[in-house]
């Protein structure tokens, strides 16, 4: 399958018309961002041009007042000249901050368009993205790289637009006074253009190094200040090796900043020399012409301020090839994440899965289910991944023709050896992926034709890690149903069997949970996992694991819980107790990625198959003895 993003990776090629193309195309791209503000950008241009002009007039003021008021002794002239190069400042002025109150409105709206552009296309692409994906990578999309490319829309475009026209007004003014030194000054001209395409290429490919070494730092850091990567660095962990390792990378980060500032002042020195050498040149030859009578001491005066006002937009200008290219940089990869198609959309004409539900009860269906995990090319891009999810791609089957029933209301229980599929089946029923071949069906919807909202309406999942964010309990709960009210909330820890713990904590349900919720033991967590899964009162539960890593007296509040959580829905459950086993309506047996048995708990143990076996050697021994 080709992958959405191969094109814009083959911006690293050496090859100039793949660059100049791809420069084009990123251009247009741009432009189409930069439509909602075109008023705003007319005004700007409008504001730039009139500070042009009258940055362009000065020198012209000056030529008068040496040659027609000092030069002549006529005071009057001296004063209103003077007055006028006065006012001519003071306008600039004030069109200066004009410029920058638009531009700094235009730029801080587009990097309100593109961040919320990508941070909503990135919520929304598949598991598999994330599974893949290093987040410092994709944080470092989302801050750095928007801000590179906003720059194409504000310091880029105001200094070409800016410099453009101040070089126009000055050559025509400099043509006027005379055209043969305005010729010497052009010749240097090439100079000023020709480096900036070497040294532009240069910088380019250094701001592409810098932001992925930027994103590998911030993925280790991300890494280990989160409280799971912290506890696993105290535990097994050695500071000094892991300061040697961030060390490592910002020492490599330092020496790109400082090859990257060498390039930048070799450039900007080289043309800085060049406007120094052609200024000395044009005072030397019109100071020979004006003491031979051939020009006035106000034309050579107003000439070489004009230089200055000439070869400080033209340095600009040869720099704007050098911005440009590092912004598209910026902006290829914000668009490399925006050009990524999730795998899992939803159809234009996706039905309401609430409906088929309400219709013909919320039944699930899997029907000739085959499954591979994706690969990289289709779901990520290189650049955002680890080395070790590259080295780690699928090469079979992990579901083969598995197909099931489970009626409304009823429960089916998962059971097979680890890596049987167990929790690929859960996964496919939430549609966090979709189906190689065959369909997965709730209310005989194939859910690749409902809605995302009403699937996620209609299927909660409390998996063996209940994640919590760092926010209060009411917060975290409020994530299943934003409408919730006060009494909701502690109807709903009430059935999870959590709301006397909650009740006499300090601030209740304010009380902040941690990063992850590690200020919770896993019991409470897993069962504020189940109150936030009542609250959204699905018609589907998925059940992976809930259990598993429980102590006994955990165990037995959250397995209260959980039965509260299943009364009257149907449920998907993955294992390890037998009593849950027992009390399935339907047990299906998993072994390599197949179905090799169905049927209840004494049916199963009759067929004397891999459940019998599992019964012996995984579930007996688990079951605790009765009560005397």
């Amino acid at each position: 399958m080709p992958h959405p993003g191969h094109g814009m990776r083959s911006f690293t090629q050496d090859s100039s018309v793949t660059e100049h193309r791809i420069a084009r195309r990123t251009l247009r791209r741009v432009l189409s961002f930069a439509r909602p503000y075109r008023g705003r950008l007319a005004v700007f241009l409008l504001l730039l041009a009139l500070d042009a002009a009258a940055g362009a007039a000065t020198p012209l003021l000056f030529r008068h007042l040496i040659d027609d008021g000092i030069a002549a002794g006529d005071r009057g002239l001296i004063v209103l000249l003077a007055s006028g190069a006065a006012v001519l400042a003071l306008v600039s002025a004030g069109l200066a901050v004009a410029e920058r109150w638009v531009s700094s409105h235009v730029g801080e709206g587009l990097i309100l368009d593109l961040r919320t552009a990508v941070f909503d296309h990135v919520q929304r692409m598949p598991l598999a993205f994330f599974s893949r994906t290093r987040t410092g990578a994709l944080v470092q999309r989302l801050n750095g790289d928007v801000l590179g490319a906003q720059q194409a829309f504000t310091s880029t475009l105001q200094t070409v637009v800016s410099n453009g026209l101040t070089i126009v007004f000055t050559l025509a003014a400099m043509l006027a006074m005379s055209w043969q030194l305005t010729t010497l000054a052009l010749v240097l001209v090439p100079l000023f253009v020709l480096p900036a395409r070497w040294f532009g290429r240069r910088l380019a490919t250094m701001t592409r190094e810098g932001y992925e070494l930027n994103a590998e730092a911030g993925q280790l850091m991300n890494e280990r200040f989160n409280v799971a990567g912290a506890h696993l660095a105290k535990v097994f962990g050695d500071p000094e090796r892991e300061n040697a390792r961030y060390g490592e990378q910002v020492r490599r980060l330092r020496d790109l900043g400082v090859r990257r500032a060498l390039v930048s002042t070799w450039f900007r020195v080289g043309l800085t020399t060049l406007a120094s050498v052609a200024i000395a040149a044009v005072y030397g030859l019109g100071g020979l012409q004006a003491v031979a009578g051939e020009l006035t001491v106000g034309v050579v005066v107003a000439l070489t301020a004009y230089l200055g006002r000439l070869y400080g937009p033209l340095t600009a200008m040869s720099n704007v090839q050098v911005d440009v290219m590092t912004a598209l940089v910026s902006f290829e990869r914000v668009l490399e994440v925006l050009d990524l198609v999730p795998s899992v959309a939803q159809k234009p004409d996706a039905a309401d899965l609430r409906t088929a539900v309400a219709t013909r009860g919320a039944g699930v269906e899997l029907d000739g289910v085959t499954f591979r995990y994706p690969s990289a090319d289709e779901v990520s891009l290189a650049s955002l991944e680890s080395v070790a999810a590259l080295r780690t791609d699928p090469t079979g089957d992990t579901l083969r023709d598995v197909s099931f029933s489970v009626p409304a209301g009823a429960m089916v229980a998962l059971v097979g050896p680890s890596g049987a599929g167990k929790t690929t089946v859960s996964q496919l029923v939430s549609r966090m992926y979709d189906p190689t071949a065959g369909a997965v069906r709730i209310a005989g919807a194939d859910l690749r034709d409902v809605t995302l909202d009403s699937l996620r309406a209609t299927v909660g999942v409390v998996s063996q890690e209940a994640h919590l964010f760092h926010d209060t309990i009411a917060e975290n709960l409020r994530y299943a149903r934003p409408d919730a009210t006060d009494a909701d909330l502690e109807a709903a820890l009430r059935a999870a069997r959590i709301w006397d713990l909650v009740e006499r904590l300090p601030d209740g349900v304010e009380t902040v949970v941690g990063d992850r919720g590690y200020r919770l033991s896993g019991g409470e967590r897993q069962r504020l996992a189940i109150a936030r899964l009542l609250l959204k009162a699905p018609d589907v539960v998925v059940l992976d694991e809930a259990t598993a890593h429980l102590d006994s007296e955990s165990e037995v509040a959250v397995q209260a819980a959980l039965d509260e959580a299943l009364v009257g829905r149907t449920s998907l459950v993955i294992a390890h107790r037998l009593s849950t086993v027992r009390e399935a309506d339907l047990i299906v047996v998993l072994e390599q990625g197949r179905v090799v048995e169905q049927g209840t708990h004494l049916e199963l143990l009759q067929a004397s198959g891999l459940y019998a076996e599992l019964y012996r050697t995984q579930f007996a021994p688990a079951e605790p003895a009765p009560a005397a």
